[in-house]
C-alpha cells in the first residue's frame, strides 16, 4: 500500500514537473517607487499593479544593476552585472563584443527549455535585440516608441532633443505606442497558444516624453497633487565627484523646473502616464484571466531603473541613490506566495528565479541568486545586499537598513535609510559608522572592468594614477563649475 502511495505521488510529482508555468514578463520604463503599493508619492494611482502585486511578491528593496537603460537591461537579460561586461553606456549592444556574442540570454535559455518566446515593445534598449538575426526571440511585435508627438515641443527645455519633453497633449490614447503593445499582448493571449510560452512586453512610458491625455491628468488634479520631498541644499554634503555622473545630461534641473514654473507640470505628467501605463499592464492580467492562464502563468513586473523629479537637485536617471536605483518588482502566479519583501534584492536575480520556477539548471555564468526562498517566504533573509553600479568604479551598495556609495576617486556617501530614507543626511565623517562602512565596503565588485568597447553616450572614466575624469570624451577640470543647466 505505502509502495503504491509512494508511486502515486512521485507519478503526480513528474506530471506537474513535465508542465512548466508560461512566462508574461512585463517591463516598464524608468519607473521609479511612484506606485501606489510602493509609496513612493502619495498621489500615484495604480490600482491594477497594486492588485497585482496583492496577489504575489511585492519586493520593497529591489534595485537595479545600473540607472540607465542599455547597461541595466543587458544586465538583467544576461545576468551578469556592468562590471563583468565593461557596458556602462547607451551602447553598445552587447552581441557586439566577441566575448558575449554566443553568451545565453534569458530568453534563450528558455527557448532551449521548450518555450515560445514572443515580445514586443521595449525589452532591450532602443532596437537592440530587435532584428531576426539577433535570436534574441522567436516572435517580434512592434517596438517601443514616444509617438504620437505634438508639432512642436510642448516645453521648451534647455535641450532640443524631442524627448525631452512633457505634458498635456491632445492626442488619442489609441495611437500611443504602449496602449499597441499591450494590445498585441492581449491579442497574443487571446489566441491561446500552446504553452509553455514566454510573452514579454515593454511599456515605454513614463520615459520622457510625459506626454498625457487629459483623462489621465484629471486623476491628479493640480490643487491636490503633491511635489516631491526635497530638502533644499540637499547637496552640500555630497562629494563633488556625485556630480560627474550627471554631468550635462539633457535632462534639466530642478533649478530650471523652478524658474520655468515646470516643477509641477512634470510631476503630474509623470504621475499621469504611470497610471495610463498601470491600466495597459491591467488589460493584460485580464486576458490573462479570461484566457484561463492565471493557474499556470508567472507573470514578473519590473522597471529598469528609477527616475528623479526633483530630488537630489536633479531630473532623470544617473545617480546612485535610492531614486535612481529603486524599481517596483512583483513576481505572481504559481509556486508563489502572497506576501511583502524588504530584503535588498536585484533585478539580476529575475534570470536565476526565473530557472528555479521554470525547474530548469541555471546557466554557469549568472550572477545573481534566486528570490525563490522569498517568493514562498516574504521573511527570509537574503545573502547579500544589492549592488549598483553607474560607470567605472562607481558603486552603491544598498543593504536592508543603509546605503553606501563610494565613487571612483575614493569619495563616499552613507545614509541610515530607516531613520533617513530621502537620504538627506550624510554620515560619512561622523564617528561611530566605521563598521557598517566596511561592512558595506566588502561588497563592492573585485573586478571592475573598464568601459567595453564602442561604448557611448554617458560615459564618464577617472583614471585614478593622474585623477584625470573625462565625461563624453570631454575633461573635467577640478575648478570647473557645476552645469546646473543648458540655457
Amino acid at each position: 500500500m505505502k509502495k503504491n502511495l509512494l508511486l502515486f505521488f512521485s507519478s503526480c510529482f513528474f506530471a506537474y514537473a513535465l508542465e512548466k508555468p508560461n512566462i508574461v514578463f512585463i517591463a516598464i520604463d524608468d519607473q521609479n517607487d511612484w506606485i501606489g503599493c510602493l509609496g513612493g508619492h502619495p498621489n500615484a494611482l495604480t490600482p491594477h499593479i497594486d492588485k497585482l502585486a496583492s496577489r504575489g511578491t511585492l519586493f520593497t528593496n529591489a534595485h537595479c544593476q545600473s540607472p540607465l537603460c542599455n547597461s541595466s537591461r543587458t544586465s538583467l537579460m544576461t545576468g551578469l552585472r556592468p562590471d563583468s561586461t565593461g557596458i556602462y553606456g547607451l551602447a553598445p549592444w552587447f552581441r557586439n563584443l566577441a566575448e558575449f556574442k554566443d553568451l545565453t540570454s534569458l530568453p534563450q535559455h528558455l527557448e532551449q527549455q521548450g518555450y515560445a518566446t514572443l515580445s514586443a515593445g521595449k525589452i532591450y534598449h532602443g532596437g537592440y535585440g530587435r532584428k531576426p538575426s539577433d535570436r534574441e526571440f522567436q516572435s517580434l511585435g512592434l517596438g517601443a516608441t514616444g509617438a504620437p508627438f505634438p508639432d512642436k515641443k510642448l516645453v521648451n527645455t534647455p535641450s532640443e532633443m524631442k524627448l525631452v519633453d512633457w505634458g498635456l497633449f491632445p492626442h488619442r490614447d489609441e495611437d500611443k505606442g504602449d496602449y499597441k503593445i499591450a494590445q498585441w499582448a492581449v491579442e497574443a493571449l487571446n489566441k491561446k497558444p500552446q504553452g509553455p510560452f514566454f510573452l514579454s512586453a515593454g511599456f515605454f512610458l513614463p520615459h520622457v516624453p510625459c506626454f498625457a491625455t487629459e483623462k489621465w491628468f484629471e486623476l491628479h488634479p493640480l490643487e491636490k497633487t503633491s511635489l516631491p520631498l526635497i530638502q533644499r541644499g540637499d547637496r552640500e554634503d555630497t562629494p563633488r565627484f556625485s556630480w560627474y555622473l550627471h554631468w550635462s545630461l539633457p535632462e534639466p534641473r530642478l533649478r530650471w523646473l523652478e524658474d520655468h514654473d515646470q516643477w509641477m507640470n512634470l510631476t503630474r505628467s509623470y504621475l499621469a502616464c504611470t497610471s495610463f501605463v498601470d491600466h495597459q499592464v491591467g488589460k493584460i492580467m485580464e486576458a490573462i484571466d479570461r484566457n484561463g492562464f492565471r493557474d499556470n502563468t508567472i507573470i514578473v513586473l519590473w522597471s529598469d531603473h528609477g527616475w528623479h523629479v526633483g530630488e537630489k537637485d536633479i531630473t532623470g536617471k544617473n545617480s546612485l541613490w535610492d531614486d535612481g536605483t529603486r524599481v517596483p518588482l512583483i513576481f505572481a502566479g504559481p509556486q508563489i506566495d502572497s506576501g511583502v519583501c524588504s530584503q535588498p534584492v536585484e533585478l539580476l536575480d529575475i534570470y536565476p528565479t526565473l530557472c528555479d520556477l521554470t525547474q530548469s539548471k541555471k546557466p554557469k555564468h549568472l550572477e545573481g541568486l534566486s528570490l525563490v526562498a522569498q517568493l514562498q517566504d516574504a521573511t527570509a533573509k537574503r545573502q547579500r545586499p544589492a549592488i549598483t553600479t553607474h560607470n567605472h568604479h562607481n558603486h552603491g551598495v544598498r543593504s536592508e537598513k543603509w546605503r553606501f556609495i563610494q565613487y571612483a576617486d575614493g569619495s563616499q556617501e552613507l545614509y541610515d535609510m530607516v531613520k533617513d530614507p530621502r537620504e538627506w543626511n550624510n554620515l560619512i565623517g561622523q564617528k561611530g559608522y566605521e563598521k557598517v562602512i566596511s561592512d558595506h565596503q566588502q561588497w563592492i565588485p573585485k573586478i571592475s572592468r573598464p568601459p567595453a568597447e564602442g561604448s557611448r553616450s554617458r560615459i564618464l572614466t577617472y583614471d585614478i594614477d593622474t585623477g584625470e575624469t573625462v565625461w563624453e570624451g570631454k575633461r573635467i577640470l577640478p575648478d570647473d563649475p557645476i552645469p546646473m543647466d543648458l540655457d
